[in-house]
């Protein structure tokens, strides 16, 4: 799991000023919310339950460098090439991006077990992506809990892998 990333990011992270890698667990819910209550901020209609599970059997590795020398900014997932420009990428990247940064970023994030299979690689993922932007970027909340808020915009369940 470590190993393999930590080759990719190396390949994709030389020549960067500053990296970090993170880990975030996957969570499972117990009692699932049902629908949003505000479909732009990711608001379940009611409360959940979920139990988070411990990392290194499910979970996501993400490292994030930022480099004047690039160009452009590039997502790697288990290996492959990603779009960044989704909805839900863009919302967690303007929210977290310093304003008036100019250099480029690379991303390269890796989970332990089958993504898109319904077991919240999503959640794992962007709470992966957003505390290693937050790192990368030192990035100071104004108030607690304002990073679960931005990972709640990439995926609903992302806050509770987050804590």
């Amino acid at each position: 799991f470590n190993r393999v990333l930590m080759k990719r990011s190396h390949e994709v992270m030389s020549g960067s000023n500053k990296s970090v890698t993170v880990t975030a667990p996957s969570n499972i819910a117990v009692i699932k919310y049902w629908g949003k209550r505000d479909e732009e901020r990711i608001l379940p209609i009611n409360g959940s339950i979920s139990v988070t599970l411990d990392e290194n059997v499910m979970g996501t590795i993400t490292s994030a460098a930022s480099s004047q020398e690039w160009e452009g900014d590039a997502l790697w997932l288990n290996d492959e090439p990603e779009s960044l420009d989704t909805k839900r990428m863009r919302n967690c990247l303007t929210n977290l991006r310093p304003s008036g940064d100019n250099s480029a970023l690379r991303i390269a994030s890796r989970n332990n077990f089958p993504t898109a299979a319904g077991l919240a690689s999503s959640a794992s993922g962007y709470a992966a992506l957003v505390y290693a932007l937050g790192q990368l970027y030192d990035y100071k909340e104004p108030t607690p809990g304002y990073l679960t808020a931005i990972a709640r915009q990439g995926s609903g369940s992302a806050c509770s892998s987050l804590l």
